[in-house]
């Protein structure tokens, strides 16, 4: 099929994919169909496929894109060194990277059952890949006796979850800006790992 004029994958590609996250984010992967995304694009339900095989691909693509965003600007923000530092540097990055991708989370985190397996296998690794990062803070943490925590797996998992719950909720213009959400939950990040001493 030829390319319509004026079509350029350079522009029409984040146009598919910024309407297909709208919409996924909307209504949900099952319910959109490519003619929906095509329509939204404004361009034939045919001409999806020059920049997608199938609708599984773009998800999984829409997916990949945020875990591999979200793990090269951690590892731009991460400093190393003490662990409490690191944990309180991690919570407030993880809500100002999150807060401004609201239909990326959603998507990432809801429509991880729509994945065919071998893609599921990817995006679980990717976001272990980070939640790892989260892991190693709270491991060094309680070597060096900062953090009392049985089971920091279990930890990473709780905080991230917390951490996250944000971009249900948050809405501009609110009670509290974004530094000021970022700055409580750091907070409480810390405190579910210090244990009672506040060591």
């Amino acid at each position: 099929m030829a390319r319509k004029t004026g079509s350029h994958a350079e522009i029409t590609g984040p146009r598919i994919r910024a309407a297909a996250l709208r919409l996924f984010a909307a209504e949900g992967f099952a319910a959109v169909s490519m003619r929906r995304i095509a329509a939204e694009v404004g361009v034939q339900a045919g001409a999806l496929y020059l920049y997608t095989p199938d609708k599984q691909s773009l998800l999984f693509e829409l997916m990949k894109e945020h875990l591999d965003a979200v793990w090269e600007a951690w590892q731009a923000e991460d400093e190393g060194g003490d662990p409490v530092a690191r944990l309180e540097r991690f919570a407030r990055f993880h809500i100002r990277f999150h807060l401004e991708r609201p239909e990326a989370v959603f998507i990432a985190y809801m429509e991880l059952r729509n994945l065919e397996p071998e893609n599921f296998a990817v995006i679980e690794g990717l976001r272990g890949r980070y939640e790892t990062a989260l892991e190693d803070i709270l491991k060094d943490g309680r070597e060096t006796g900062a953090f009392d925590i049985p089971d920091t797996k279990l930890a990473a998992m709780a905080i991230i979850a917390m951490l996250t719950g944000v971009t249900t909720w948050y809405r501009e213009g609110g009670r509290l800006g974004r530094a000021d959400v970022a700055e409580i939950y750091a907070g409480m990040a810390l405190g579910a790992v210090r244990g009672r001493t506040g060591a």
